[in-house]
This record gives C-alpha cells, sequence and structure tokens, in this order.
C-alpha cells in the first residue's frame, strides 16, 4: 500500500477549480460577442469583472500558500499553476477589451478565423474546468492534456490562416494592427491552456 504524507486539505483543488471555471464563463461572454445585436461593451464589462474575481483567487491561492506547512504537491508547482491559470484569464480579458475600445464589431463580421479561435479557446476552457478537480486523485488526466495540446495546434492553425486574412489586403491597414494585437492575445490564450495542461502534466508525473 502506498503512503503518503501530503495533506488531504481540499482548499487548493477548490481554488484551482473555481479559477478554471472563470475561463468557461470568459470564453463564453467571447462567444456572445458572434451574436447579432450584441452589447460589446457589456461583454467587456463582465469580463472584467470575470478576470477580478480570477485575480482574487489567485490571491488567495498564494496566501493560502504561504500560510500552509505542507503543501498537497511542490510549492512551486502550486504557484506556476495558480500563475498560468490567471494568465489565461488576463488573455481572454484582454480580446474581449480590445475588440470593444477598437470597435472592432462595428466591422460587417469578424473574420472566420478569429470565431474558430474563440471556439478553440471554449473548448480548452471546458477541457481545463473538467480537468481540475481530478488533480486532487492525479487519476484520468492524461486525455486531459494530450486533447488540449492537440486543440492548441488547432488554434495555432486559425491563427495562421488569420493572420494570412489580414494581410489580403481585405482591411485597411488600421484595422489590420487592431485585429492583429486581438489575434494575437487570442494565440496567446490558447498558448496559456496548453502551459496549464503541461504543469499538470509535470505534477502528476511527480506524484505518480
Amino acid at each position: 500500500m502506498k503512503f503518503s504524507f501530503r495533506p488531504t486539505d481540499g482548499a487548493f483543488y477548490e481554488l484551482f477549480t473555481r479559477a478554471a471555471d472563470n475561463h468557461v464563463r470568459g470564453t463564453e461572454l467571447l462567444q456572445e460577442l458572434a451574436l447579432p445585436g450584441v452589447d460589446v461593451q457589456s461583454v467587456s464589462e463582465r469580463l472584467t469583472e470575470v478576470e477580478h474575481d480570477s485575480d482574487q483567487l489567485t490571491h488567495e491561492l498564494y496566501q493560502k500558500i504561504n500560510s500552509t506547512f505542507v503543501t498537497p504537491f511542490d510549492r512551486e508547482d502550486i504557484y506556476r499553476l495558480g500563475s498560468l491559470l490567471d494568465d489565461v484569464m488576463d488573455h481572454l480579458e484582454a480580446v474581449g477589451n480590445l475588440l470593444y475600445l477598437y470597435g472592432l464589431t462595428k466591422l460587417p463580421a469578424l473574420p472566420r478565423e478569429m470565431h474558430e479561435l474563440v471556439n478553440v479557446l471554449d473548448q480548452q476552457a471546458k477541457l481545463t474546468a473538467d480537468a481540475m478537480p481530478r488533480l486532487k486523485s492525479m487519476k484520468d488526466l492524461e486525455d486531459y492534456w494530450i486533447e488540449c495540446n492537440r486543440l492548441e495546434n488547432e488554434g495555432d492553425r486559425s491563427y495562421r490562416m488569420l493572420l494570412v486574412r489580414l494581410f489580403s489586403g481585405e482591411y485597411d491597414a488600421l484595422t489590420v494592427l487592431k485585429m492583429k494585437e486581438v489575434a494575437d492575445e487570442l494565440e496567446a490564450a490558447c498558448d496559456s491552456f496548453e502551459h496549464v495542461a503541461n504543469t499538470v502534466q509535470t505534477i502528476a508525473v511527480k506524484e505518480s
């Protein structure tokens, strides 16, 4: 029988799960931007609220680490995972804010590839939210990081095709600059989800 001197306190796992649930809320808000007649300012403001909640969760996580003598797994890994989860939400908020501030939703239509990237992010968010509760047992996680990496590759393809469209001459130079910044945030969010998955894999290997 394998014995563990790790604590069974579930507070860390709950914080990770709540942070991942915020990602789902964030990607669902981004998907609203594709709806006709959407209140873009409202979407942007709600994304900011979710991001602030995620910041508070990260703060709580760090406080918990500093006040806990024995943590469920390595402190460095807890810090890293918490920081990476926070990074994802920062990028999601930036997408919504930039679309609103730059007035890009006033275009006849956003590029199809931009919506494809949001769909990829939504899949990654739901996958991550589903995986976080399983950290406590460290079981049935391999499919999560494999699929999350596959989705990141899919997001990379959509990002490259988006760049092709942006520089095709379809848009004026100023619009291209604005949309390129949004595209970079979308791609960074995809990468951040992959970094979360890679960190979970590292933790799972260490704890196995």
